[in-house]
């Protein structure tokens, strides 16, 4: 079998650490290009892994012609790029948030529908083994209907993280155009509607700048959730967990409890109103500090090779970014938020 070519557009920490490893040891790739405006970037992993540097995605396009793309960029470039590509004939991988727009989002689909190419978004909590674990749990029909839940997502922000650090795109309002909540906030919407297997009917939120300087972008939502079924809970996004990084869910339902996250080994426990309790552990959560393999690429180039739909498609990244949108809104009307009216 020929490999997949892929391009790999923008070349910051989210490519470093995920996208461009992944690739890199995956069999059936072959990375063709990368693609950063800052062109020595794409060219120190032209060197390191093949293929070649571009400071223009579009002249890459033209030129490489590459199979499929991953979309690594800030948040405002994320639906031009992957329309652009879709259009060139590529199969898209785009991070999350997909768009900064539900239009921008629907012309994605869109376009992918029209070129015929895979669209999927790089939601990389839904594969994380604990994640993976909680859902077959509540899926099993042990624990009964989910009552409430609170969803947490939280660290001291991408300072450390990012290849910029401090003067990172993501504090920059018209690159980033919104901060902890398109960066960690839509990880968990998406997380709590695949989880739950439901959709969020309804959001209220306070989303604010609290203590990070320089930047028009919200480091902080606390936002409450109903959803479809009836379940409520709560949604925070935090950038300024200065200690004790949380990526935490906490699901009670009919029969009890299952707590995903909360305890350093105990990746996912079950806590049964008989008095059972259950621990699983099954892997950690990746962090930013230590890395785990997100499974994202391979279940890109699965759905490439096998020509099926990715199950994280965009029709699922629009869902959830929706979410988020809504919480933006809620918290400039101060009312609630009808999310699909």
């Amino acid at each position: 079998m020929s490999k997949i070519r892929i391009a790999v557009i923008g070349c910051g920490s989210i490519a470093k650490y995920r996208h461009i490893p992944e690739y890199a040891e995956h069999p059936n790739v072959e990375i063709v290009a990368f693609v950063d405006p800052i062109i020595e970037r794409a060219e120190q992993f032209a060197e390191q892994h093949g293929g070649k540097a571009f400071a223009d995605y579009k002249v890459m396009l033209a030129e490489v012609k590459p199979d499929a793309v991953s979309v690594c960029t800030p948040n405002a470039l994320h639906a031009s790029l992957s329309i652009d590509a879709a259009a060139a004939g590529a199969h898209v991988l785009v991070e999350k948030p997909m768009a900064v727009t539900d239009a921008e989002a629907e012309a994605m689909i869109k376009a992918a529908s029209d070129n015929n190419v895979h669209l999927m978004v790089a939601h990389n909590q839904r594969l994380m083994p604990p994640h993976v674990k909680a859902k077959e749990i509540l899926d099993s029909g042990v624990l009964g209907k989910v009552l409430t839940f609170r969803t947490a997502f939280g660290h001291p922000g991408p300072e450390s993280w990012s290849a910029d650090g401090a003067g990172s795109w993501f504090f920059r309002k018209e690159e980033a155009i919104m901060g902890a909540m398109g960066d960690l906030g839509v990880h968990k919407s998406d997380l709590i509607r695949w989880l739950l297997n439901d959709e969020v009917a309804e959001i209220g939120a306070f989303v604010g700048t609290l203590h990070k300087e320089n930047t028009e972008v919200d480091d902080n939502a606390s936002c409450i959730l109903r959803m479809e079924s009836g379940a409520i809970g709560t949604l925070v996004a935090s950038w300024t967990y200065y200690r004790g990084e949380d990526n935490s869910t906490i699901l009670w339902c009919e029969n009890g409890v299952l707590k995903i996250g909360t305890h350093p080994d105990d990746q996912v426990i079950v806590e049964l109103r008989d008095g059972t309790i259950e621990k699983h552990k099954v892997g950690a959560i990746s962090t930013n500090e230590k890395q785990l393999t997100s499974g994202i690429v391979d279940a890109f180039i699965e759905s490439i090779v096998t020509n099926t739909k990715p199950s994280i498609c965009g029709e699922e990244g629009r869902a959830s970014l929706k979410v988020i949108l809504c919480a933006f809104e809620s918290q400039e009307t101060g009312k609630f938020i009808r999310v699909n009216e």
